[in-house]
């Protein structure tokens, strides 16, 4: 007879196949949103004036950018859901998971999430910018690119260009996901709702907070990774920069911010939702 405890999958296999399906479907619905923001990010624009910059380069342009991020999606499926799992396991007393070993766990597979996903990220931002349309059409032309530069600046100005922001934001982003993902779904646990309720409001509303607390980081980290170059600007010059465009004003700062909880309360609703009725049926 079986365990009760015993995974009917193994954690990595049954980790890799909910993440990635569910990461799959999230990041081609919320494509076009996301993009949205980006382009608010580097611009400075009002909602409306960027999806009317998206408008006006057309339908065939609107999912430019795609391939990487689900590519990464995939990868970052299998790392949030099987590396946070086994890590969590190991740093868990007394098998009980705790406040502790779930923040732990996550920010060392958001580290590593930062280590092998920023070159999908670093290739998809210059995607998304409608001033490298022509001069590089494709993710193979970056790339091309990049091998012309020496090899310290093929890592650092290349493909891993605004590191050290991705890694800050991975960890600080994993770890409080992570951390509030079960007690969150636990409160939101009423009598009388469907199973998967709590789970999607979770989802929902620690991915919209997240995303929220890193969303500074996330304008400096778009403005540095769009522009080819192999002159690397320091960060502290870049936020700087970032900030004068914004006139010194949190409000302009936060432009998009409203987008960013509708895409995470998709994504990771969805996300979440779709995590834990799988985890059920195969765990």
């Amino acid at each position: 007879m079986e365990s009760k405890d015993a995974p009917r999958w193994g954690s990595w296999s049954s980790s890799y196949f909910v993440g990635a399906a569910s990461s799959f479907l999230s990041t081609v619905l919320t494509f076009p949103i996301y993009k949205t923001i980006f382009r608010q990010q580097l611009h400075t624009l009002t909602i409306r004036a960027a999806t009317r910059q998206l408008g006006k380069e057309g339908v065939r342009h609107l999912y430019r950018g795609l391939a990487p991020p689900l590519m990464a999606k995939t990868v970052q499926g299998t790392l949030l859901f099987g590396a946070q799992g086994s890590l969590q396991h190991l740093f868990s007393t007394g098998g009980t998971p705790g406040a502790k070993s779930r923040a732990l766990s996550g920010c060392l597979s958001g580290a590593i999430e930062a280590v092998l996903l920023v070159p999908f990220e670093r290739v998809q931002n210059i995607l998304q910018d409608g001033r490298n349309n022509v001069h590089f059409p494709n993710a193979r032309s970056i790339v091309q690119e990049f091998q012309t530069y020496n090899k310290r600046d093929w890592l650092s100005c290349g493909m891993y260009r605004g590191f050290s922001i991705i890694l800050v934001r991975n960890m600080v982003g994993s770890a409080i996901f992570l951390s509030c993902k079960e007690p969150l779904r636990d409160l939101l646990t009423y009598p009388g709702l469907p199973a998967w309720a709590p789970s999607l409001g979770s989802g929902a509303v620690n991915g919209a907070f997240t995303s929220l607390v890193l969303y500074p980081l996330s304008v400096i980290l778009a403005n540095m990774q769009a522009e080819v170059s192999n002159q690397l600007p320091h960060v502290r010059k870049v936020a700087q920069r970032v900030w004068m465009k914004c006139g010194g004003r949190v409000s302009l700062l936060y432009r998009g911010a409203s987008l960013i909880i509708l895409r995470s309360c998709i994504t990771w609703g969805a996300t979440n939702c779709i995590h834990d009725t799988l985890s059920k049926q195969l765990l």
